[in-house]
């Protein structure tokens, strides 16, 4: 088993954890594991991917119409040969 330490806890937040290990009738750290067992167990995976996340977002907004470019010719290249 691997061991973390959590440096710079709140205060606030290691006694509401320890309140709350109480309550239960756990340590802090048991408690601690079971949170983060439980927070990790709801795991989401998106079926979409990330362009189609952001054309959901913005598609109420509307389209824009852009001015289709002709595309030039494939250049010749240049001779430093002289």
């Amino acid at each position: 088993m691997t061991s973390m330490t959590i440096r710079n806890l709140d205060e606030k937040l290691k006694s509401r954890l320890r309140i709350r290990a109480a309550q239960h009738g756990k340590s802090m750290e048991d408690e601690a594991r079971d949170i983060l067992r439980a927070a990790l167990a709801q795991e989401s995976n998106p079926s979409k991917n990330l362009a189609e996340i952001i054309a959901e977002r913005f598609k109420g907004l509307g389209g824009v119409d852009l001015p289709v470019v002709p595309r030039e010719g494939v250049r010749k290249p240049i001779d430093f040969s002289e």
